[in-house]
């Protein structure tokens, strides 16, 4: 079954083609890199919450945990020890993307999400059978690896796999995984926490295998992207078979023509990274650090690392904590990640941005002020207060979860040129690695210092990201990737940037 469309480009051209059971195949198979991601932040969280895991890594947290007095409710799990175990995966998963950028220019999309699910199937067998410190988080250096060249090589082929039309609802199938992979964590961890002799934490990490296998195998079955054809081999016979392939139809010319001039423009960058600085690429580049930045810092960690945490810090027993982690972190995420495959083609990115901004920062400020006025330094919340914060919880995380958890790996995989998008990705998933590296070290020690303030920390980020994203992003739906310049020279305040460099293009463009 296939649905027809054409797509009016630049110049009066069209993309004509079909939504083919080829290509929903292959980027469902692609999608499942998201998978290896939000299982993993979802068993992080979980396992960090468990006592016999505790008490086997960690045993001052433990001796914290377990004191009901001595030690302050925002403070029992503040260590850096701990964060280290949750936070280091993010050091190789810059790593990571930052080589999976020539990788993934090089040699194709296909062997850097292959690559990834190889290396995080090794850190989940060393992280199941560790026995110590030291092989628990050498094998979370190794899942970071895996993460790393996933999030920089899948979302790339979504985007060039996909119909422009579909684009967005194709990409956002990568968040949609990660919250299946969450969800599924939390659960695992709900069942494993009650197996007794304590040993249930290790079937947790070693699952980590599951999702890892799933994305292995399904890429050495995957075709390549018509666009990494053109740019590897510039075979342009192979690339339009490809491309005839993905579209179901034979008529791809127009869509050929811009991926070969886009290749030839490409071929003329040998440092990728030294160009994209460039003055014509600043846009691009702004939001490529900018929106995983974002994403960050709107206090995501809270739900998703350390959501157990949170709600262990509300005198909500273990076995409750890990159950409204899955229902809330993986749940919500589920649901809304389908919410906004629905909405982000219809009403466009920035609309979903701005609403989500703002269901967010209302969220947070409540959830702040009811902790403020009812949580002190010891005992604990009246049931009724706790599931109060439950709901604004969920309505934080619903919020998050159909605009910035999807929107901010879907914006900057389709913003760059041919040029310059591997490197540009790798950026993005470098940003967003550091910071979530940066937040998952800071966040207990903040939440013991700022206690609910931290709450009105994250929210007033919020309201100036929701600000930034209202005035200077442009709307990017239903705009062909290899035409997505035009959206720049339109925009307010970016067309004063890149019109000096626009005309120097169009001649090199011509010329070719």
């Amino acid at each position: 079954m296939a649905v027809g469309l054409a797509i009016t480009c630049e110049g009066g051209q069209h993309y004509k083609g079909k939504v083919t059971r080829f290509v929903v195949l292959s980027c469902i198979v692609a999608a499942t890199g998201g998978l290896i991601f939000g299982y993993d932040i979802g068993i992080s969280g979980g396992v960090t919450s468990m006592e016999p895991f505790l008490k086997k890594f960690f045993p001052e947290v433990y001796k914290n945990m377990r004191e009901d007095t001595k030690v302050s409710n925002y403070c029992k799990f503040d260590s850096q020890l701990l964060t280290t175990f949750t936070s280091s995966l993010y050091i190789t998963g810059i790593l990571g993307s930052l080589i999976a950028s020539s990788v993934t220019r090089a040699l194709g999309r296909k062997v850097s999400i292959l690559i990834g699910g190889v290396a995080f199937l090794a850190g989940s067998a060393l992280g199941g059978s560790a026995f110590n410190i030291y092989m628990l988080i050498f094998g979370r250096l190794l899942l970071g690896v895996g993460i790393g060249f996933g999030n920089q090589s899948v979302p790339l082929y979504l985007s060039e796999m996909a119909p422009p039309k579909y684009r967005g609802t194709f990409n956002i199938g990568f968040q949609l995984c990660g919250a299946i992979g969450v969800l599924s964590a939390n659960l695992l961890n709900y069942g494993t926490q009650k197996i007794k002799g304590g040993w249930g934490w290790r079937i947790s990490l070693a699952m980590a295998a599951a999702p890892a296998s799933i994305l292995t195998i399904g890429a050495i079955f995957l075709p390549e992207t018509p666009n990494s054809i053109i740019q590897r081999s510039n075979d342009h016979q192979k690339a339009q078979k490809m491309l005839q392939r993905v579209r179901g139809i034979a008529d791809v010319e127009a869509e050929l023509n811009d991926l070969i001039r886009a290749s030839s423009i490409s071929k003329s960058i040998t440092h990728p990274f030294k160009n994209i600085v460039q003055r014509k690429y600043r846009p691009q580049l702004v939001m490529a650090i900018l929106i995983p930045f974002f994403q960050q810092v709107t206090g995501i960690n809270i739900v998703g690392l350390y959501s157990p945490v949170l709600f262990r810090t509300l005198k909500l027993g273990e076995s409750t904590s890990l159950l409204l982690s899955a229902l809330v972190a993986g749940g919500m995420g589920t649901v809304f990640a389908i919410v906004s495959m629905i909405l982000a083609d219809k009403f466009g990115r920035k609309v979903l941005f701005l609403v989500g901004g703002i269901q967010m920062l209302v969220s947070q400020v409540m959830i702040g002020s009811i902790m403020a006025a009812q949580l002190g330094d010891r005992g604990g919340f009246s049931e009724g207060y706790a599931y109060l914060i439950l709901v604004m919880v969920c309505l934080y995380s619903s919020g998050y979860c159909y605009s910035w958890g999807p929107l901010a790996w879907l914006v900057p995989s389709e913003i760059f040129p041919l040029e310059i998008r591997s490197a540009g990705q790798s950026i993005t998933v470098a940003v967003n690695f550091l910071f979530t590296f940066l937040t998952a070290q800071t966040f207990l020690p903040m939440l013991c210092h700022f206690k609910a303030g931290i709450f009105f920390f994250f929210g007033g980020l919020v309201l100036i990201m929701t600000t930034f994203m209202h005035f200077f992003l442009p709307e990017t739906k239903n705009v062909p990737i290899e035409q997505m310049d035009k959206v720049w020279r339109e925009h307010w305040f970016w067309m004063k940037i890149v019109e000096d460099v626009g005309e120097e293009s169009k001649k090199i463009q011509q010329a070719l």
